[in-house]
């Protein structure tokens, strides 16, 4: 596949229009990636660069051992046919080979979902759907991660497809600061019932998880995972709050793990010296 810098517009595509690159970790046949791209018709021109199977809870999982395949899938918007692939490895994958490969210039903006189920919380650091996000932030594009708040199946993408777009709008016109992403979770409501949008923190949070112990067929023992979520925060400012009492929860979010408020007492320490 030609490189991006050797590749050619899509004839529909213009340079003036803004770029929209749309990723997830459900699959490119998730429901919440169909209903993305449909949020963000007319916003730009769009390509779809999505995992061909799902890989909910990767992180920021990426391939190294195995080769990355891309392969050209149907992928059918409001408006007409969406340049889209399908891509075997992890949603960072999918951002750093669209980045190298696949769009033929660098994306105004990357939006990442509709996931499935919340990604509040703890949930953050475990989340595909965020990882794909953040890796756009990485690579210096406005990046937005979006999360319809409720866990299984069914459920209905409406009024989450409403909220991307205008946020994604927003964005767009305003800009983010280089680094930053925000982490969007929309609460299971209709869109008349949404109060509205909520500039949150993230709530502390963990899983209480255990490993139920099972044999196989051949009577060799595995272990299966499970957990209960539990929140630890209190505070009507945390994502968690927002969606729980109906509001759009936006987080900004960014890479830099540094814990900067401790560096000043770590730096107190008598660290001795080195052997």
């Amino acid at each position: 596949m030609a490189s991006r810098a050797h590749g050619q517009l899509n004839p529909c595509m213009k340079p003036e229009r803004p770029l929209i690159l749309i990723c997830n970790d459900d699959g490119i046949e998730a429901a919440g990636i169909l209903s993305l791209a449909a949020a963000m018709d007319g916003l730009g021109d769009i390509v779809v660069a999505a995992p061909l199977t799902e890989q909910s809870a990767v992180g920021h999982a990426i391939t190294m051992r195995d080769p990355v395949r891309a392969r050209p899938w149907p992928f059918r918007g409001p408006s007409g046919q969406i340049p889209a692939y399908a891509i075997s490895g992890t949603p960072a994958d999918c951002v750093k080979l669209a980045m190298d490969k696949l769009v033929p210039r660098k994306p105004d903006l990357v939006v990442s979902g509709i996931n499935h189920g919340p990604n509040t919380a703890v949930n953050v650091i475990y989340s595909g759907t965020v990882s794909a996000a953040t890796e756009a932030a990485i690579l210096g594009i406005p990046a937005i991660a979006f999360s319809y708040c409720k866990w299984g199946g069914g459920g209905d993408f409406e009024a989450s497809g409403r909220v991307a777009r205008q946020i994604a709008q927003r964005t767009l016109q305003g800009g983010l600061t280089p680094g930053l992403l925000l982490n969007v979770n929309i609460p299971d409501l209709p869109y008349s019932e949404i109060k509205g949008m909520m500039i949150t923190r993230q709530a502390r949070s963990k899983w209480e998880e255990s490993f139920a112990e099972r044999t196989d067929p051949f009577n060799r023992t595995y272990y299966w995972l499970s957990g209960t979520f539990v929140n630890l925060d209190s505070g009507e400012n945390t994502d968690v709050y927002a969606v729980e009492n109906g509001w759009v929860s936006i987080t900004p979010i960014q890479h830099d793990l540094t814990a900067y408020g401790a560096m000043a007492s770590l730096e107190e320490w008598d660290w001795g010296s080195l052997d």
